[in-house]
């Protein structure tokens, strides 16, 4: 990609109409992957972020299971626009699920017991960095991506099967995929009634 960082912050979209469809090999979206996870800035370095990206079958598998655990939850009306939504996530090239490790938050507290209630907010916000490199980076690529933020309930085997550890809350989702619609056009509020600049 001959694009720049500051073209990448300026075009990242969520997208919305994805496909399975061959961007990039899965060495190069593991490489994505790890340098964002090793490289995004956590309060103490506490370094509690935790990502796991589900590709092919197990993408599919995962929308299914969160329709299945979700929509006991939901009305009837809402139950066919939920299905068509995951499966619309489910047919992109994979998912990268977003996790903090609560055991780490926890042990930070304690040892820090001065910041006990911020460690749960800066996990959160380290989180949100974590989201928009990783979301950014992939659109870099030639992905189209879009946050979810929609919180199934694992079973005791899923959680076996693709490693999810004890003490590992899940924050959000980025469905990605091969783009095959344009993005929304995105409204910017005026800004400069949302920067200030003092000098």
């Amino acid at each position: 990609m001959t694009r720049d960082f500051y073209t990448a912050v300026e075009e990242r979209r969520s997208i919305y109409g994805i496909t399975d469809e061959f961007v990039i090999t899965d060495e190069r979206i593991e490489k994505i992957v790890q340098l964002a996870v090793a490289n995004t800035p956590t309060a103490f370095n506490s370094q509690t972020g935790r990502v796991i990206v589900l590709l092919g079958n197990s993408n599919k598998d995962f929308w299914q299971v969160a329709f299945e655990s979700l929509k006991s939850e939901i009305n009837k009306e809402q139950i066919g626009k939920i299905e068509g939504k995951f499966k619309a996530f489910a047919s992109g090239y994979g998912t990268v699920l977003f996790f903090e490790d609560y055991e780490v938050v926890t042990s930070m507290q304690e040892k820090f017991p001065t910041f006990h209630e911020q460690f749960t907010e800066w996990s959160h916000q380290a989180s949100g960095i974590l989201q928009y490199l990783i979301w950014t980076s992939l659109e870099y690529e030639g992905f189209g991506a879009s946050l979810q933020h929609y919180i199934p309930a694992f079973s005791y085997d899923i959680r076996q099967q693709w490693g999810i550890q004890h003490g590992w809350k899940l924050i959000a989702q980025l469905p990605f995929g091969k783009p095959i619609v344009a993005p929304k056009e995105k409204e910017i509020k005026p800004l400069d009634q949302r920067i200030v600049i003092i000098k």
